[in-house]
């Protein structure tokens, strides 16, 4: 079978890509490398006009004219590659404007892959529709939306998120649903809003290569190593302020047994080797299941602080502080669960070994890239 995979936001089209080409399918990866986190893609198109006097001239453009000329751009970028792009059995887009462009352009390429290809599926692994959406009427407990809720982010700061509210992209949404054969969630906080819909095809859970990121025993021997990777776009969204805070105070009360790393905006395989030797890594709070970060770092053996609600227990059948630690969005919360560790840290050692064989038993990447292939051939 021929697949090709539209976009990429965290590594899940690159883990599936490996576990599909492990089951003998023939696969290519279009995508923009997704800002600074710059993943791998067989055919690599460059985002411009982002930064410096380039930007400039790109504002000043669309003050005048209202042509984003990084949409532009992207677009004849994707076309200089259209024959590259037929004859596919399946095409899956990352995300429902899986370019990061204006959807006029997005609705361009999509039309494209819906002529030349036999089957067009959609992932909701991130920010969508229907995902802000639920958050923004309130339908979870609480949710990326509730940053903004507080008065912690602006409308404009926060309209990567509110911008799939608008009529534009609401018109996207409708053009794109229209187009698929069905749509497939990652992970809990995109399959309840999901569940019902006429076109859902179900949860299938995160692809993690655990053959590329090896079990890292790392018992504490001297201090105990928190990594806070944080970025600075999605410094609210992931709830970092509630880990900034929490970090102050487990500093100050055990100077002598933590060690903390912290870093922003690095690219992805960076961000790898600075957590390598971490004993616990802060991920995000406002989420019900772990993102690609998490569950890569728990490969790895990591105490991930991220989201393990109610829901993802009962879903995966595990009990509470058995794989992953539940953040919320609460300081003293995280604080005491922190200290818990700290003063515990044969409990380090419990959930790490924990973390990796509830990855490999529920993430391996080439047993979610069957559940892909049985989805599509529905």
């Amino acid at each position: 079978m021929k697949i090709l995979l539209v976009g990429e936001y965290s590594r899940l089209h690159n883990s599936l890509k490996e576990g599909l080409i492990t089951l003998g399918q023939e696969v290519t990866l279009v995508g923009t490398g997704d800002y600074f986190k710059n993943f791998p893609a067989d055919i690599k198109l460059k985002r411009k006009y982002q930064t410096g006097l380039q930007k400039k001239i790109k504002v000043l453009l669309y003050k005048l004219f209202k042509i984003d000329v990084t949409s532009v751009n992207l677009k004849n970028q994707f076309f200089k590659h259209s024959e590259k792009l037929k004859g596919f059995d399946v095409v899956q887009l990352i995300n429902e404007s899986p370019m990061g462009i204006e959807p006029h352009y997005e609705k361009q390429i999509i039309t494209f892959l819906k002529e030349n290809n036999k089957k067009l599926f959609l992932l909701s692994c991130g920010t969508d529709h229907i995902s802000v959406k639920y958050g923004y009427e309130k339908k979870f407990r609480y949710s990326i939306m509730t940053p903004f809720f507080e008065g912690k982010i602006s409308k404009k700061e926060f309209f990567p998120a509110l911008k799939y509210l608008q009529k534009e992209f609401i018109n996207l949404h409708l053009f794109v649903y229209d187009a698929i054969e069905g749509v497939i969630a990652s992970d809990l906080d995109y399959h309840i809003p999901l569940e019902g819909h006429p076109k859902y095809l179900g949860l299938i859970p995160n692809p993690v290569n655990a053959d590329k990121l090896p079990y890292l025993k790392n018992p504490v021997q001297d201090k105990i190593v928190i990594f806070h990777g944080i970025n600075r776009r999605n410094f609210y969204k992931k709830g970092n302020d509630f880990f900034e805070k929490a970090l102050i105070k487990i500093q100050k009360m055990y100077p002598e047994k933590v060690e903390i790393i912290i870093t922003e905006n690095i690219p992805y395989k960076e961000y790898l080797k600075h957590y390598e030797n971490a004993h616990i890594l802060l991920d995000q709070v406002y989420a019900y299941d772990q993102g690609y970060n998490a569950l890569e770092a728990m490969a790895r053996g990591k105490v991930v602080f991220t989201g393990a609600e109610k829901e993802f227990l009962e879903h995966y059948n595990l009990q509470e502080d058995e794989v992953c630690i539940n953040a919320l969005p609460d300081v003293d919360d995280l604080v005491e669960k922190l200290s818990w560790l700290i003063e515990n840290p044969n409990e380090i050692s419990r959930i790490g070994k924990n973390a990796r064989e509830f990855i490999e038993r529920e993430h391996k990447y080439i047993a979610v890239a069957t559940k892909y292939l049985e989805a599509w051939n529905k």
